[in-house]
């Protein structure tokens, strides 16, 4: 056991399924490049996939996979502070059940029991392009931050742009967000995103089905992105062009019976060709976490949609909170300036645009709405 408390009591044959998924990395990469589909590879069963992928090394590799040994892997989980929740445990997330293909093993890097909490509550999956624009950007930040505030955990892939502002705004928050890597949950990807990696490690978690120290490939992330899916109530998709990747996501959120949404962009921007495409094909549109809580819990969702309170009826803080937006002091900046936390006032605006009390203008200012 490590000093983090990692541990792991996965079960030997969900460790050596793991174990037989990286150690065909190569092939299954080879296989995908060919067009076959991807979920089918990944439902077939250890002796399926040897015959299948194993080419020349097949009797090499069913010796390997005979002589697995289940206590190196742990050890290896351990050595990297990572804690491996297999299917046999109970703590394993129903919602991955529902995949034709669902991970033998989930690897945890963070707090396992909080990872636990996290997806035992309701998920929203916010997911859209690595170059976002500085609207997609902001409003994916916004996004993440309203749903923390209102206690649902975001899951995304860490990605540059869209998906990392979306974890961004979760940590601005309640920090309730799951990073799903595409590479060993104890690795940083993309590199650049060590600090959000350890961040979101420290407050959410960060998992991945592979094992400590497997490496990214092309084929992983589409894999990475049906456990996004899975996890996911909703998918929301921020900002996303044509081809993004993010409509996997969202694709496999409708294979699954999930409902897909869409955040509207510029008619004549590319990088919402595919976001926009999706509402024109029936996704729901929304514009913040208030038409998220809607879609998913109805129009009275804690009243935060068409009936919200007056300022009066505000908590204190949130009614002081307001005041000073009003008064001129429109910025996180100019909020903080006089010692307040930032955590608080980043909360606080948080539930005030919930209430749509106010909105974020460009520039990151606020601006209170006209009642």
């Amino acid at each position: 056991m490590s000093v983090n408390g990692a541990g792991t009591g996965a079960c030997a044959v969900c460790l050596r399924r793991t174990w037989l998924i990286a150690r065909l990395a190569g092939a299954i990469e080879l296989a995908w490049a060919a067009r076959r589909p991807l979920p089918a590879l990944l439902a077939l069963t250890d002796e399926e996939l040897i015959a299948a992928l194993g080419g020349e090394r097949r009797e090499r590799l069913r010796a390997e996979w005979e002589d697995f040994s289940a206590a190196a892997a742990r050890q290896r989980c351990d050595d990297r502070a990572v804690t491996a929740i297999c299917r046999c445990d109970r703590r394993y997330p129903p919602a991955l059940r529902e995949l034709p293909d669902p991970p033998a093993v989930l690897h945890v890097f963070g707090d396992p029991g909080r990872f636990v909490a996290l997806v035992e509550q309701d998920c929203v999956a916010v997911v859209g392009a690595r170059r976002g624009t500085p609207y997609g950007l902001e409003q994916a930040r916004g996004l993440g931050r309203g749903l923390s505030a209102a206690g649902l955990t975001v899951v995304s892939g860490m990605a540059l742009g869209i998906d990392s502002a979306a974890h961004l705004g979760a940590l601005d928050s309640a920090g309730t967000t799951v990073a799903v890597l595409a590479g060993g949950a104890e690795r940083a990807y993309p590199a650049s995103k060590r600090q959000l990696h350890a961040r979101i490690a420290a407050a959410g978690a960060v998992v991945s089905e592979l094992p400590p120290g497997a490496a990214v490939r092309r084929w992983t992330f589409p894999a990475r992105n049906r456990i996004i899916a899975a996890l996911g109530r909703l998918t929301v998709v921020v900002e996303a062009g044509e081809r993004s990747g993010s409509l996997i996501t969202a694709t496999l959120s409708l294979d699954l019976g999930r409902d897909v949404a869409a955040m509207p962009g510029l008619v004549t921007s590319p990088a919402s060709a595919g976001a926009n495409g999706l509402i024109v094909d029936g996704a729901r549109l929304v514009r913040g976490a208030a038409d998220v809580l809607e879609l998913l819990y109805g129009a009275e969702a804690g009243q935060l949609t068409a009936t919200a309170p007056t300022p009066a009826a505000l908590p204190g803080d949130l009614s002081a909170l307001l005041e000073r937006v009003g008064g001129g002091c429109d910025t996180v900046a100019a909020l903080t300036a006089d010692g307040t936390g930032l955590d608080s006032v980043l909360a606080g605006l948080a539930q005030l645009e919930l209430r749509r009390l106010v909105w974020r203008a460009e520039g990151g200012r606020y601006v209170c709405r006209a009642r």
